[in-house]
Parts: structure tokens; sequence; C-alpha cells
């Protein structure tokens, strides 16, 4: 799969209605029959910084993805949101989910 990372320094003034900005990117890709996930998190440390984390089956899936309507329409009305160009790591790993983080398990009465 495809698992990216991405840090958006957003606006001050549009921090908090960013995931209303982001709303239409976020569903349709959401709806992508390659997109495994696409989940926004909002920095503890930075109120106006969001991570998003998403995934997708594979690289064809990935690029029909960066080729689709909405991605090329958000690469117009997302910046002028923004402080700085988002930064990102992308990477192609096996499997299709989590794994779990066997360090911490969880058992029955726990």
């Amino acid at each position: 799969m495809i698992f990216i990372t991405a840090k958006f320094r957003v606006r001050p003034e549009d921090a908090e209605r960013w995931p209303e900005i982001a709303g239409d990117l976020t569903v349709a890709t959401r709806a992508e029959p390659g997109c495994l996930w696409f989940e926004w998190s909002r920095s503890l440390d930075d109120p106006d910084e969001y991570v998003l984390v998403e995934a997708f089956r594979d690289e064809a899936a990935g690029a029909a993805h960066v080729g689709s309507e909405h991605f090329v329409a958000a690469r117009r009305s997302l910046p002028p949101h923004l402080v700085e160009t988002p930064r990102i790591v992308n990477v192609t790993v096996p499997g299709t989910d989590w794994s779990r983080l066997g360090e911490m398990e969880v058992t029955a009465g726990s």
C-alpha cells in the first residue's frame, strides 16, 4: 500500500474551519475505490497544524487519487489557507491495514 502522512500548517484565522475547508477533498477521497483511509487529526502542540494520515491500495490507486478532479480542485482551493507548503512522508509498505503494536498488547481483563 501507499502510506502517506502530511502536515498542513493552516493560517490561524482558518484553523477552526479547516475540516470544513478540506471537507470536499476528504469526502471525495474517502469514496475512491483505492482509498484505504484518509484521516485528519489536529496537532496537540500546534493548534494551527493538521496531520493527514492516508493510505491507498497500490500505486495505481495513488495515481488515480492525484489525477482526480477533487484533488486537482484542492490544489487550487487549499493553498490560500496554508502558511507553508505541506510536508509529507510517502512510502510503499506491505499490507493493506494497520499492524498491531505488540509492545502494548491489550488482553481481556487488562
